[in-house]
């Protein structure tokens, strides 16, 4: 392995904290999914083999802690400052899977964000924030997210920060019972030399990212990876 893999890393921005997953966040990471359930199910991974059987949170946190573990993932959940919360809320969750080191030096990203909080720009600068420590702190040169094609609010994420789309992926992911096709969006480190989040703040700053109005589905997740 090349490169510089520290866990655990708590990640912040403005209001923003990502931090990794706890056993202890069950009941509010449990109350947030189940408050979000029917905007997550048509997106949510599943498992083909038969009986489908999908790991409950502990199992879910322990698989993720052992990528943390191997330097094959980053499991961070997100949360958010606000004014009638101690500790920061959580709003959604993100996970660096996949990496690879070598002579590929790359990972796969997903995320879910809280339909409460979508159209505020959480999820590309939850998106922004961890490939710019990817890049700049692991030495990881390519990031890459995969997305539904029939999700177009969704895509907005992805061009927001510039992500480039490297074509369709057949019977790609297992999602809500069935094999989905899914497009593919990468960037590279080279292409964002300034760093991926100073450039999202500047097409916000600048009006360039789009009108900013909610649209259901604007921060929709690909799968979590479990």
């Amino acid at each position: 392995m090349s490169g510089q893999f520290t866990w655990p890393v708590t990640l912040e921005t403005g209001e923003l904290v990502l931090r990794p997953v706890r056993l202890r966040d069950r009941k509010e990471w449990s109350a947030v999914r189940q408050r979000n359930a029917g905007w997550l199910a048509p997106w949510e991974a599943s498992n083909p083999a038969p009986g489908g059987y999908l790991p409950s949170y502990p199992e879910m946190v322990r698989s993720l802690r052992r990528q943390a573990r191997d330097a094959t993932g980053l499991p961070f959940l997100i949360t958010e400052r606000t004014a009638d919360h101690r500790e920061p809320a959580i709003v959604g969750q993100l996970t660096v899977s996949t990496i690879v080191w070598g002579s590929a030096m790359n990972a796969t990203l997903g995320y879910w964000v809280d339909s409460q909080r979508a159209g505020r720009g959480i999820a590309p600068t939850a998106v922004a924030l961890v490939t710019d420590y990817c890049f700049n702190s692991m030495g990881l040169h390519r990031m890459e997210i995969n997305i539904r094609p029939e999700n177009a609010a969704s895509l907005r994420v992805v061009e927001k920060l510039g992500f480039r789309d490297e074509g369709l992926r057949l019977s790609y992911l297992h999602i809500a019972g069935e094999w989905a096709d899914h497009r593919s969006f990468a960037l590279t480190r080279d292409e964002v030399p300034e760093g991926l989040l100073v450039r999202w703040r500047e097409r916000q700053s600048s009006g360039r990212s789009g009108p900013g109005v909610r649209q259901p589905g604007d921060d929709t997740p690909p799968a979590i990876p479990s």
